[in-house]
């Protein structure tokens, strides 16, 4: 470095002196210290997590206040209980539709819309031209059949014998498959009434007076309301673990069911990719109706193919995931304390938990309520703001 005189300095004013001394030891400071200054400041910023966003620390208070809680990750098992939405259904082994066989006009009702009946109870009477020729048939076969039987042997032949038997056995078959009792009774008026094959409870009624109306249409829905069954929709790769033959709680308005499970369904749905569990339930109170919407608890089973599903996934609650700049995310405290969103891979949504495949791990503290809350406050740090 060049020597610089110090005898003009003599020759100024002790201010002017000064301040030329001030403005050369500005001029020499050296670059690095400003380096060092930058490197400092770069070094407080928290890093971006792994969904891009920087990670927000907030103290005690501040997550009380906002409703946030913190909690370790464990690997819960998951197959305790199993919640799922059903629908009611008919049981249609105690279904009955009530149909003529035969063309026919209806003459009167003797049942009405939600009428409980009992086997054997006249439901609709009908007329019809086909039944008058089978009753008169009929009449005409069991009077042959009484006198034939009446001669005897030894003054008919066997084979007229056999055809007047063959004659009744048809005659009543033709009948009976019009509803009519297998012996003549009453006038051939072919007037005959449809009874209810079983107790139950009409659930609907399509009868009108002076109708004409074509064999197999529907005049009544006759159902045994004392057993119906609940199918309960779950995720396919959930229904292997659901055994036929266990218990289910079925839960309506507050009330509980206890039903069994049938069987599941052995087709999963193309739109909702579910599967459904059937589950008969006996209808306690005539509390359930086709159509009623419930909730459907099972006790689904531990192992699955000798393992235990238990042990190898975790679970967060579903109100835990949400969804932050394209990504699914669980907001985990790393090392330094803060919160950070983790993308995760997410299963199955169980209740109100959803299995986590991918992106934690058992031991990782995650924000499990007020997770929304977090969420709102690294957007907020985001745009710049307190």
């Amino acid at each position: 470095m060049r020597e610089i005189s110090m005898t003009p300095f003599r020759l100024m004013s002790p201010l002017l002196a000064a301040a030329l001394l001030l403005a050369l030891a500005a001029c020499s400071k050296s670059p690095s210290t400003e380096s060092t200054a930058t490197e400092a400041e770069s070094a407080e910023a928290p890093a971006e997590s792994e969904a891009g966003i920087a990670p927000v620390k907030l103290d005690a208070a501040a997550m009380k206040a906002a409703g946030i809680v913190v909690q370790a990750l464990q690997p819960a098992s998951m197959s305790e209980q199993l919640r799922a939405p059903g629908e009611v259904l008919d049981n249609a082994y105690g279904t009955a539709l009530i149909t003529p066989s035969v063309e026919a006009l209806v003459v009167r009702r003797h049942a009405k819309l939600g009428d409980e009946v009992r086997t054997g109870t006249p439901l609709v009477t009908l007329s019809s031209v086909e039944v008058a020729n089978a009753q008169a048939e009929l009449r005409i076969a069991e009077q042959e059949w009484r006198r034939v039987s009446a001669l005897g042997r030894e003054a008919v032949s066997g084979r007229r014998i056999n055809e007047a038997q063959v004659a009744l056995d048809r005659a009543r078959a033709t009948a009976q498959a019009y509803g009519l009792p297998g012996t003549a009774a009453g006038r051939s008026n072919g007037q005959f009434t449809l009874t209810a094959p079983h107790a139950g409870r009409i659930t609907e009624d399509a009868v009108v007076i002076g109708e004409k109306i074509e064999p197999g249409k529907t005049l009544f829905r006759l159902v045994d309301e004392s057993v119906v069954w609940v199918d309960a929709k779950l995720p396919s790769g959930i229904v292997p673990r659901i055994t036929p033959g266990t218990e289910a709680t079925v839960v309506f308005n507050g009330e509980r069911l206890t039903g069994t499970v049938q069987h599941p369904a052995h087709r999963t749905s193309d739109a909702t990719r579910n599967a459904v569990v059937r589950i008969e339930v006996p209808n306690k109170g005539d509390q359930l109706h086709s159509g009623d919407y419930v909730d459907v608890f099972f006790e689904a089973s531990d192992a699955a193919n000798g393992k235990s599903p238990a042990a190898t996934v975790v679970s967060v609650p579903t109100d835990a995931v949400v969804q932050l700049e394209g990504d699914t995310v669980v907001f985990r405290r790393n090392a330094a304390g803060a919160l950070e969103p983790t993308p995760v891979r997410t299963g199955e949504a169980i209740g109100d938990r959803t299995v986590i495949r991918e992106g934690l791990k058992p031991g990782d503290a995650v924000v499990v309520e007020g997770a929304f809350a977090v969420k709102a406050q690294m957007l907020k740090s985001q745009l710049g703001e307190e």
